[in-house]
């Protein structure tokens, strides 16, 4: 038995019990993304249930008197969703219901009913059998969406071939019922099989209307994009492009500021007027556009601003050798002029003319010593070999480096 010194000296080093704040619930709301409401998953991550569990809890007081479906729907009208993810537009536009699994559903849900009503006889003779058939139906159907979804889960089977035959089937079933009923049968009965003969007609056109209504959503969503995307370049174009453009003339060609504005300014073209999709093959591009991202590399490098204009059809498949030879040029007036370069590429028939000019104090050719082979190896020489011609003009404004090669004939008979 302790004393109560020691009791008291225990309690006064007793460390106090910590107070860890409350983990706030989730808000009871429902996800965008979901088979049927949302229901179950919102109530699973309110209360931190399994959503097993939440799901089965439903289904089991569905029996007692419907409560379980008018709780479901209960929570689903009061139950608000979830705020959209990210910033896309295209979040309000897309389906909130995934189809194929809703289908699968309602085919489950009426394949029980219709055993279970059968085998307490509350249907009348046959009936059940057109309802079982018309769930097998759904269930084909709503495993060919899956599987148009999915392939690669999919690929030893043939779910096409499934559903038209549950759809012969589901034919055959309803006319053999209706050839064994008499006249004065059963109006409910007769109402289902010409409800489940139609079915069966419509089974080949279900799928391809869901796929339909999958497109039309794409094309509304890529419009919308599309639309916001026109509204934003028009906006900026009137006040940011423009500032940018103002900046440039004012700062000039050879300006730190003026070689930052211009890069910000191609980035932003970029940006609004691609269409985000692959780029081409490097045979099929223009030599032209080349050139332009040649001359966009170089601006961020150097005080240099370059002005590439094109004649003529675009030069697609041009000899990689004078696409080099250019860059070379290009190089040199970057580095040696500065300033204003202007680049001129000319397509007339088979022949290929580019214009490479600068402003700068110009340079003699004959006077370069014997180890500078940039201009004699890089661009004379390499245009030479390709069979074309290079020439350098000294001009009393810069320099202007004249390169000029003939296309290889087309041969129809590539192509076919």
């Amino acid at each position: 038995m302790s004393s109560p010194a020691r009791t008291g000296w225990r309690t006064a080093f007793q460390r106090p019990p910590v107070q860890r704040p409350p983990v706030p619930r989730p808000p009871l709301a429902r996800p965008r993304s979901c088979v049927l409401g949302g229901v179950s998953v919102a109530l699973a991550d309110h209360l931190g249930w399994p959503l097993v569990a939440v799901r089965w809890a439903f289904v089991g007081a569905a029996f007692l008197g419907g409560a379980g479906v008018l709780l479901y729907l209960w929570f689903w009208a009061l139950a608000p969703l979830r705020p959209p993810v990210g910033t896309d537009p295209a979040e309000g536009v897309r389906r909130r219901v995934d189809v194929p699994w809703v289908l699968a559903g309602a085919g489950a849900v009426a394949g029980v009913a219709a055993i279970v009503l059968a085998a307490g006889g509350a249907l009348p003779p046959g009936f059940g059998a057109l309802v079982g058939s018309a769930a097998l139906l759904v269930l084909a159907v709503a495993w060919e969406q899956v599987a148009d979804e999915e392939p690669a889960a999919f690929a030893p089977l043939n779910p096409t071939a499934f559903r038209l035959s549950c759809g012969a089937f589901l034919v055959v079933v309803a006319l053999a019922l209706a050839l064994t009923q008499n006249a004065g049968g059963s109006g409910i009965l007769w109402l289902g099989i010409l409800i489940t003969t139609f079915a069966g007609a419509a089974v080949l056109v279900a799928p391809w209307g869901l796929r339909l209504w999958r497109e039309l959503i794409t094309e509304r969503t890529a419009r919308i994009k599309e639309e916001q995307r026109a509204e934003m370049a028009a906006h900026l174009h009137d006040s940011v492009l423009q500032t940018l453009a103002l900046i440039q003339n004012r700062a000039g060609a050879s300006s730190e500021v003026g070689r930052i504005a211009r890069a910000q300014e191609r980035e932003l073209r970029e940006w609004l007027y691609t269409d985000g999709g692959d780029a081409s093959p490097a045979e099929d591009r223009d030599l032209a556009a080349e050139l332009r991202e040649v001359a966009a590399a170089l601006e961020v490098d150097h005080a240099v601003h370059f002005d590439v204009v094109s004649v003529g059809e675009p030069v697609r498949r041009a000899p990689s050798e004078l696409g080099a030879a250019s860059r070379e040029a290009m190089l040199n007036a970057a580095r040696h002029a500065g300033g204003e370069v202007s680049v001129y590429v000319e397509h007339a028939g088979d022949r290929v003319d580019v214009f490479v000019r600068d402003r700068g104090p110009g340079f003699d050719l004959g006077s370069l010593p014997e180890g500078r082979l940039g201009v004699r190896e890089s661009i004379i020489g390499r245009m030479r070999r390709a069979g074309g011609q290079a020439a350098v003009v000294a001009r009393e404004s810069g320099t202007e480096i004249q390169l000029t090669i003939e296309l290889p004939k087309h041969d129809p008979s590539e192509t076919t």
